[in-house]
């Protein structure tokens, strides 16, 4: 497999790329074979949060289960961040427990992530996918062990170039997500960036995949 799609929605059964697909416990597709589950912060509901945590701890037990997510914090909804902490934190747990890297969605909540991570003392990688901040921002999560994934920003805000570069190599991932474009466009303007072919490019994301999803 010579890509690897750090976060995606959508099974392509690519068998040049290695897929992580999002799943979320109330609608587990069993078929996909590498995936990662979460509750996401748009989508908590209390009346099924037991049962949602529940699956989710059924499903990180299995080895086609690489990581929790996407889960995270978003300042920009209208759930409460109190609510979305607690649901955050009990999937932090379940993430030590299992020792699985954690897939996060984050928006206008850095500061929070970092004192969580400290204070809970996370062992297990974290990774921001959909990164589209600037390098001041890039550099602290970094300098607190944080992974960084790139996708559709990269593809269409030309001034994250310069965020990109500032990433070193065995802390990015590139990904999807939702977006029409193709893998393989966000991997060939993120080797132009580089200055680096895509076959380089390939080598560092599929060491970077194995030294944190250890597949």
């Amino acid at each position: 497999m010579d890509y690897f799609n750090l976060h995606t929605h959508t099974f392509t059964n690519d068998a040049a790329t290695f897929e992580l697909v999002n799943q979320y416990p109330w609608a587990f597709d069993a078929a996909l074979p590498h995936y990662s589950i979460g509750i996401h912060p748009w989508y908590i509901d209390e009346i099924r949060l037991e049962r949602d945590l529940e699956i989710i701890t059924e499903k990180l037990i299995l080895p086609e289960c690489l990581a929790l997510g996407e889960c995270g914090l978003d300042k920009r909804i209208a759930i409460t961040m109190p609510l979305q902490t607690k649901v955050f934190e009990c999937q932090i747990r379940l993430a030590e427990q299992f020792q699985k890297p954690l897939v996060l969605h984050l928006v206008a909540a850095y500061q929070e992530l970092i004192e969580i991570k400290n204070r809970m003392q996370i062992t297990v990688p974290v990774i921001l996918h959909g990164f589209s901040k600037n390098e001041q921002t890039a550099q602290q999560l970094i300098a607190n062990g944080c992974y960084l994934s790139f996708g559709k920003y990269l593809l269409r805000n030309p001034e994250l170039k310069s965020v990109f570069l500032s990433v070193p190599n065995d802390r990015f991932f590139l990904e999807t997500d939702t977006i029409e474009e193709t893998l393989e466009e966000v991997y060939a303007l993120a080797a132009s960036y580089k200055g680096i072919s895509v076959p380089e490019l390939q080598a560092i994301t599929t060491a970077n995949r194995r030294a944190v999803f250890g597949v």
